[in-house]
């Protein structure tokens, strides 16, 4: 490149010969547009990362809503499970424990431990911070309320559990078969005694039989006395556990233990005639909790209607004054 340049100067009319300088060029041409393109180069890389993403950056925000996505699902999903898990709660008090006759599980027993200290301010930095704290709110009390749910199921069983055995234990059956029963004597109540000649409470059910009909446990127990005892002549005593005991007086023979277990239907003795007693009988005694109560009342797991009612009959016709 020349070193020089001509000017046409006016007053002489002729060129004169100037040199050049790289310095003045450059500041004059160059560095001006230097300047305007690297001005230009970052407007663009500006609006280019503000506007265009990377394919990383892409990526990362197809994930972020892929995952935002879920936890919207998430949290529908939990609303419906707390929804069915109310229904199941509304089951339980209403239903199940209400048959067992136990108390409903209170709601502050359902819904307790979630108050105090913020448990989430950790989540409280992310992006979707609410919708993260907001799920697991609901997961938190949606365990409490399923472990307290579970723990109610359990108790219920145990109450099945329970009124089953009892339900076995209850004395149900009457000691005599019906078929072997010749008839009724003397019913429960107040009577003329027909040996001692006073009024007196008969605190039992006569029950009238050949010597040696079997004697049949009305229910599940324990057998915890036997033998002699006055004017019951040879008896046995059951506990049957929950409050109830019977007694099967006058037997000629004994064919349990004490500390037996037996179960409901078991042959406990043989009908007789000891003790206070004027012809072969049962004597028979239910008491709940230490009180007398009618026998016949319990007799309703071994008869139709017709059978018991026909019972009823006999027993309110029976004449008082054959037994002890």
């Amino acid at each position: 490149m020349s070193k020089f340049t001509y000017r046409f100067n006016q007053a002489t009319l002729t060129f004169e010969k100037v040199e050049k300088k790289i310095t003045k060029v450059l500041i004059k041409k160059i560095l001006p547009q230097f300047t305007l393109s690297l001005i230009l180069g970052i407007l663009l890389f500006f609006v280019a990362s503000s506007f265009i993403s990377s394919p990383a950056e892409q990526n990362l925000v197809e994930r972020n809503n892929e995952l935002k996505l879920k936890f919207e699902l998430l949290n529908k999903d939990l609303d419906r499970t707390a929804f069915d898990l109310n229904e199941l709660e509304k089951r339980d008090d209403n239903v199940f424990r209400m048959i067992f006759e136990a108390d409903p599980v209170s709601e502050d027993q359902r819904r307790a431990g979630f108050g105090g200290s913020d448990r989430y301010a950790k989540l409280r930095y992310f992006e979707n911070s609410n919708l993260l704290i907001n799920i697991s709110t609901k997961s938190d009390i949606l365990t409490k309320r399923m472990l307290v749910q579970s723990e109610s199921y359990k108790e219920v069983m145990l109450m099945v559990n329970n009124r089953e055995a009892m339900a076995a234990c209850i004395p149900a059956i009457q000691p005599i078969a019906l078929d072997e029963l010749t008839r009724f004597g003397s019913a429960f109540g107040r009577r003329f005694h027909p040996i001692y000649h006073v009024w007196k409470m008969h605190t039992g059910i006569d029950l009238t039989a050949p010597t040696g009909t079997p004697v049949h446990a009305a229910g599940d127990g324990v057998i915890f006395r036997t033998g002699r005892a006055g004017g019951y002549g040879l008896q046995v005593r059951m506990n049957h556990g929950y409050g109830y005991v019977t007694l099967y007086a006058h037997l000629s023979k004994i064919l349990v233990r004490p500390g037996q277990k037996v179960k409901r239907g078991d042959i406990i003795g043989l009908v007789g005639s000891t003790g206070a007693s004027t012809a072969p009988h049962l004597h028979y005694e239910v008491r709940v909790n230490g009180k007398f109560v009618n026998p016949l009342n319990f007799y309703y797991n071994d008869m139709t209607d017709e059978e018991y009612q026909q019972m009823l009959e006999s027993s309110s016709t029976a004449d008082t004054h054959v037994f002890e």
